[in-house]
């Protein structure tokens, strides 16, 4: 029996839905999309982003501070925490269902409430940049400010958000335990939003207020658990170069060498399309035989199979 290809999925937003209905509808979709793959003969090991889901919780968590003066503000750390719980809740479930209405009754699938730490001394805590949560007016934007200490920025005239760090990923700390679950057999559920981060104090975890970027979450657990690919989901079919320019070219087979050369050229729109091509150059680089991908959801089997999608490797 020839060994399973291992996988690390990283599920956007989009494989996500923006609200609780669209959510329980899209994992549906997304569940299928996985197990198809299961079905094709691999590995599977899930991580998912949680843009929208963590600011519900964090702008739930304020309405909380206003409707009792008592109630502490909620950390984003938490936040990231209950995103995890409950995204990985519905996904679990529509896993679970899919497999078995395939006959599958043998794949045991679970949630890992992962902690990821990122260094205190990242420059990512200077600039803090990610977006979170709701628009506000200025006036609200100042009040939480001056109550919260959020860093709040002006949005392209739509009003102001709250942005945070969003610093690089340096250890999964439950990774053993995912380890094990993999080798077990298990469908694992991982590395929910980027990670809860956290920096080290002595024995001591401290949660961080930051979100990590789930691409390069997901290349860390991808090159710690020896993954054969690192699949990235977007809302594009293809990576391509002059994207939405008369001159647009959709990349499909791509050596380390030419991505860098790419990104250096400035291909890649920063907080889009930047951070997945940078993830799946690094996890392609690592190690002889690793095979990135960008591609649809929909699509991930049939890029496995190589009809599709942007592979990249060494």
């Amino acid at each position: 029996m020839s060994k399973k290809r291992r996988i690390v999925i990283a599920l956007g937003g989009n494989a996500l839905g923006n609200t609780l209905p669209e959510q329980m509808a899209a994992v549906k979709i997304t569940a299928k999309a996985i197990v198809d793959l299961i079905e094709e003969g691999c590995e599977v090991v899930v991580a998912h982003g949680n843009g929208p889901q963590v600011g519900m919780v964090n702008n739930a968590m304020i309405a909380l501070t206003h409707e009792d003066a008592q109630q502490p503000n909620t950390p984003l750390s938490v936040c990231v925490a209950m995103s995890q719980a409950y995204i990985g809740y519905d996904l679990q479930n529509a896993l679970r269902e899919e497999l078995l209405n395939r006959g599958i009754e043998d794949i045991p699938v679970a949630t890992m409430i992962t902690q990821v730490r990122v260094d205190e001394y990242d420059p990512a805590f200077q600039s803090p940049s990610k977006p979170i949560g709701r628009f506000v007016d200025e006036a609200q934007a100042k009040i939480m400010e001056e109550n919260f200490h959020y860093v709040m920025k002006e949005d392209s005239g739509r009003g102001w958000r709250r942005v945070v760090a969003s610093p690089k990923p340096v250890e999964i700390v439950e990774i053993g335990t995912i380890r094990t679950m993999v080798n077990s057999g298990s469908l694992v559920i991982a590395c929910g939003g980027g990670g809860i981060p956290v920096t080290r104090q002595g024995n001591h975890l401290k949660g961080a207020s930051a979100v990590i970027d789930k691409d390069f979450a997901s290349c860390l657990l991808a090159k710690e658990l020896d993954a054969d690919y690192l699949i990235i989901l977007t809302a594009v079919e293809k990576v391509a170069l002059n994207f939405g320019k008369p001159d647009e070219k959709w990349l499909e087979d791509v050596s380390v060498e030419e991505a860098e050369q790419y990104i250096k050229e400035g291909h890649f729109a920063p907080g889009s399309m930047l951070p997945k091509v940078e993830a799946a150059v690094e996890f392609a680089g690592s190690k002889p035989g690793r095979t990135a991908l960008i591609t649809l959801l929909e699509k991930s089997r049939d890029a496995i199979q190589g009809r599709t999608g942007t592979m990249f490797h060494k």
